[in-house]
């Protein structure tokens, strides 16, 4: 996915800057940048490919070479950011978190239109930060601008514009994806994560709503264009990837997620399988497992443990192969805790299956006498339109899809899905019993939706719920004056 934060201060905001941007480095594992501007209005970039080493490592001998007041981050899962564009509105930088899926007709929109040329990202692809760019300068204002580019879009955008001393903020227009505004003595911050606030001495100010801009000085944030009414942000911020000691519309991850883990143990009171205890697959499974142990009364234990310090988050590399080799060589066995064991997992999904398979045999192998799996939300069926999440180069790979391929004899159109997405219906209970032969379970079960939402406590209106229902709000390209 990824993750941007960018500082505004009455001095120096280089390390705030530095770690505030260190803080979002569980959402991306390829590429890191940071630009900052001087009093003179230069701004000073670099980006680094942070592919086989940690954000910080990368950025540690330089970083006295950047010195200003204003600042932004990104680490980025795919393009390089940040970007510096030169423009009418003078020279400025920007950084997008989302995802376009019609990158490539708008850019033969801008050829048709007498635009000559764009740069490409480093694998080949058009970097969908200068196509946004390229959006905003087509408006007199950089806000309307912003507001055009968003218009525009098919997918999600949230940016940041450093110019002059100041930087503007926006959400994406249905609020997909989280952005904050922090503040201290003498300094402003925005951030997608609350976690990066604590440790810098910021203190969450306001949440910008769908499709709000701001403009951040040294002095104050200025509403610049005012929220939509509707939001549709990512519930898998609470359920994944959203980092533990973050909170978003007001509410924390990791509390979220345990009273995920009571809800399904709830529903398994009366039919709990014999078990010795409840693990969590590493990271993001493990408060739901705590939740879950704690409701059940069953011992928690760890059977795994996450090698932290060189391994990113597994899902992330579109190589088949290399998300294995990362899942396989980044959890390692416990062997007391797997031996003649009764074990009862809870993981945070079940997208393609295949690191899952891979660690069921390795629990087998290791003496486990039963293994039993509880997923924090439902089959995903559906591929992101909105985010990077899930990134497939086809719907099939998705565990749940291949599913029901096998059950009807062929790959499912959205007609045939909707029966599927009936919980506990005969369909759906013959696409988890056929997941479950393919995963080799003992027992596998997947959080109702309603659940899930009901334990994040979150208005079910604002969420986006599509990649398990293929629901959400019409996407259009409005005429926008």
């Amino acid at each position: 996915m990824g993750g941007f934060f960018g500082v505004v201060a009455d001095r120096d905001c280089v390390c705030d800057l530095f770690y505030g941007t260190d803080y979002h480095s569980h959402l991306g594992t390829k590429r890191g940048g940071l630009a900052v501007c001087d009093r003179e209005g230069r701004i000073t970039r670099r980006i680094h490919d942070i592919t086989n080493a940690q954000f910080r490592s990368k950025f540690d001998d330089e970083i006295d070479k950047f010195l200003g007041r204003v600042g932004i981050g990104i680490i980025s899962d795919y393009e390089d950011q940040p970007l510096i564009i030169s423009s009418k509105f003078g020279n400025f930088a920007i950084v997008t978190v989302g995802k376009i899926n019609n990158v490539n007709e708008i850019a033969k929109a801008a050829f048709d239109a007498g635009i000559s040329h764009f740069s490409e990202s480093s694998d080949g692809e058009l970097n969908p930060t200068e196509i946004v760019a390229m959006l905003i300068n087509r408006k007199k204002t950089l806000v309307d601008g912003i507001r055009y580019a968003q218009h525009m879009i098919d997918g999600s955008c949230s940016i940041l514009v450093l110019i002059e001393g100041r930087i503007y903020a926006a959400r994406d227009r249905f609020g997909r994806t989280p952005v904050m505004i922090g503040e201290k003595p003498g300094a402003y911050a925005v951030t997608m994560e609350t976690t990066a606030l604590p440790n810098l001495s910021y203190r969450l100010k306001h949440e910008l709503g769908p499709g709000e801009i701001v403009e951040i000085t040294e002095k104050g944030v200025i509403q610049k264009y005012a929220p939509g009414d509707t939001t549709k942000i990512c519930t898998f911020f609470w359920v994944y990837y959203g980092y533990p000691s973050s909170s978003y519309e007001g509410i924390n991850t990791e509390s979220a997620r345990y009273r995920n883990g009571e809800s399904m143990a709830a529903d398994d009171a009366e039919t709990l399988p014999e078990i010795d205890s409840v693990c969590g697959i590493p990271d993001s499974g493990i408060a739901h497992a705590i939740g879950y142990s704690n409701a059940a009364g069953k011992p928690y234990r760890r059977s795994f443990v996450k090698y932290t310090p060189t391994w990113p988050r597994s899902f992330m590399p579109q190589n088949q192969s290399v998300r294995d080799l990362i899942a396989h060589m980044k959890l390692i066995p416990v062997q007391t805790e797997i031996e003649n064991k009764r074990m009862l997992f809870c993981d945070d999904s079940i997208v393609r299956g295949t690191q899952l398979k891979d660690q069921v045999v390795r629990l087998y192998e290791r003496g486990a006498k039963a293994v039993h799996m509880r997923s924090a939300c439902p089959p995903l069926l559906f591929g992101c339109r909105f985010l990077n999440f899930s990134r497939s180069r086809c719907e099939l790979d998705l565990a749940a899809r291949r599913a029901i391929t096998k059950l009807e004899g062929r790959e499912p159109d959205d007609e045939m899905i909707q029966p599927y997405l009936e919980y506990n219906s005969p369909k759906y209970l013959a696409m988890v019993e056929e997941i479950r032969k393919e995963l080799n379970l003992h027992s596998l079960k997947f959080q109702k939706l309603e659940k899930l939402i009901e334990a994040i406590g979150v208005d079910p209106s604002k969420v986006c719920t599509y990649c398990w229902n293929g629901c959400d709000v019409e996407m259009t390209t409005e005429t926008f004056e």
